[in-house]
């Protein structure tokens, strides 16, 4: 594994951990809202994907881990993960994976082109949402324009662009057009994503994706995150081809 820079079209520097291979293969692994790239979860299903054989690179969003300071927004999320895929692509790779946690998940929708082999969505945003961030702090959102939001000893600034974009989600028309099966897990006791929006999202996608429901497990899918890795693992063995 190798610590690696990149740049988004927005001149911000991106930090990832790359994992190379002589395959063609490539897993992009993106993380979830005010999170970053060295959750222990992610860090494990990168090493055992690529103790397959397969190259991996997790990275850190702008504003997020070690990258550059930049606001939340779903906008800008996609022009980091359209980057990274960038950077693969330009080291040869041809063949490309995305696994997205939850906000990551919808950011992994979002850029997918037909160029893209195979998609595993952990817990995703994949509908519209009003978030309770907003509902907490809404008299201040709408003052200021956007608010200070503290998690794990960082500062991400959340602008109000954020939310209404989180609520303008359409979830027909962002995977209508996604032509390759998406593999999709739900824990049973999550309480942050609506169930609903998983099993609806199989209306849209191609005939042979699968909704896998996690027992026991809440949105983050620690409970039981060995069987999700490793069911993800086969998902890309199967399609990422």
């Amino acid at each position: 594994m190798e610590k690696v820079t990149f740049q988004n079209s927005r001149n911000l520097k991106l930090v990832g951990c790359f994992y190379p291979s002589d395959s063609k293969n490539v897993i992009i692994i993106s993380h979830g809202f005010a999170a970053n790239k060295d959750r222990t979860r992610l860090i494990t299903a990168a090493e055992k994907f690529s103790n397959e054989g397969c190259a991996v690179l997790r990275y850190d969003a702008g504003g997020s881990g070690e990258s550059d300071d930049s606001p939340v927004t779903i906008k800008n999320y996609y022009d980091d993960l359209k980057s990274a895929i960038k950077y693969v692509r330009d080291k040869g790779y041809e063949n490309i994976g995305l696994l997205g946690e939850s906000f990551g998940g919808l950011t992994s929708i979002l850029a997918y082109d037909e160029n893209i082999k195979s998609l595993v969505l952990w817990s995703p945003v994949i509908d519209s949402m009003v978030s309770t961030l907003y509902e907490e702090n809404k008299k201040e959102i709408e003052s200021k324009g956007f608010i200070i939001y503290k998690k794990d000893g960082r500062e991400f600034k959340i602008p109000k662009e954020y939310f209404d974009e989180k609520i303008a989600v359409n979830q027909k028309e962002i995977l209508s057009g996604i032509k390759t099966p998406v593999l999709l897990f739900y824990g049973s006791e999550d309480d942050t994503i609506p169930f609903e929006d998983c099993e609806n999202a199989l209306k849209y996608l191609p005939k042979d994706s699968k909704l896998e429901v996690i027992k026991g497990a809440g949105h983050k899918l620690e409970e039981d995150i060995d069987r999700v890795i490793n069911l993800s693992l086969g998902w890309f063995k199967k399609y990422l081809k």
